[in-house]
């Protein structure tokens, strides 16, 4: 009981973890398995079928594609957005700044239906044709507030030290810029775009509301629980994972070294 009560945060925290990756894992077994019916809900056989012909299901790929379209502009559009929003609100004093800080955080907080309502409404009343460049849209307004709060953290722990010693040494407004306060800023850039680009692929209320005939991927696989879950759903989706885990793992080494590196010797 002693040794419980000493360590109770780590056996709670890898509990936690362990509850996160468990659908994780279960989604890369039944990627290896050969269903006997149409739904991939029980084990029936191990085989790569699926693996080896992932785009084997009839217009899967497409709306793959089509969500990863989508999730790249619209991390493109909310992260450029989102860090300039950021940097204005950390250094610089301006009316209504407080509300502005209010109001970036309404789409983190309203319910995603709500959202998805007032968007649809819009569009409406604009005689805008629901489709691509709306689910654009909505998928860069929601993700704007994620990648603003990420970067305007990472601001606001900066040393403005650094850059007036950019300034003193002569370097102009965007070498200082390009030098000093770009790649401070940069981890908390990526972590914005790497939140908005999940945010976004993942999404499905929002697009639900505004995608017209317009199929994404997440759209396609809750059209596919209706009729049959194919495997191949699950092999997107171990590759999906595999591909954030090595990303998660090379940032962490290359953090790892670069410390070392600054490290005196």
């Amino acid at each position: 009981m002693r040794w419980i009560r000493r360590n109770l945060v780590v056996v709670a925290g890898l509990l936690t973890l362990a509850y996160l990756i468990v659908p994780n894992i279960v989604v890369m077994v039944f990627s290896f398995n050969k269903p006997a019916g149409r739904f991939n809900y029980s084990w029936q056989e191990f085989s790569t079928d699926a693996w080896k012909d992932p785009c084997g299901v009839a217009d899967m790929c497409e709306s793959l594609t089509l969500s990863l379209q989508i999730a790249l502009w619209a991390t493109v559009g909310a992260t450029v957005l989102g860090a300039m929003i950021a940097f204005a609100l950390v250094r610089y004093r301006f009316r209504a700044r407080g509300t502005v800080n209010s109001l970036i955080f309404l789409p983190m907080a309203m319910p995603e239906v709500v959202m998805a309502a007032s968007l649809l409404t819009l569009f409406l009343n604009l005689g805008v044709q629901l489709g691509f460049w709306t689910i654009l849209i909505a998928h860069t307004m929601f993700c704007l507030s994620f990648v603003v709060v990420a970067v305007k953290a990472r601001v606001m722990s900066m040393d403005p030290r650094l850059e007036e010693a950019a300034r003193d040494l002569y370097a102009g407004p965007a070498q200082t810029f390009l030098r000093v306060t770009l790649p401070i800023a940069a981890p908390g850039i990526a972590a914005g775009a790497m939140l908005a680009f999940a945010l976004s692929f993942d999404d499905f209320i929002i697009t639900n509301f505004n995608s017209g005939n317009t199929v994404t991927f997440p759209m396609f696989v809750w059209g596919s629980a209706q009729r049959g879950t194919p495997v191949q759903i699950n092999v997107i989706g171990t590759a999906m994972f595999a591909v954030a885990v090595l990303i998660v793992l090379t940032g962490q080494i290359v953090s790892t070294r670069r410390r070392k590196a600054a490290l005196p010797q």
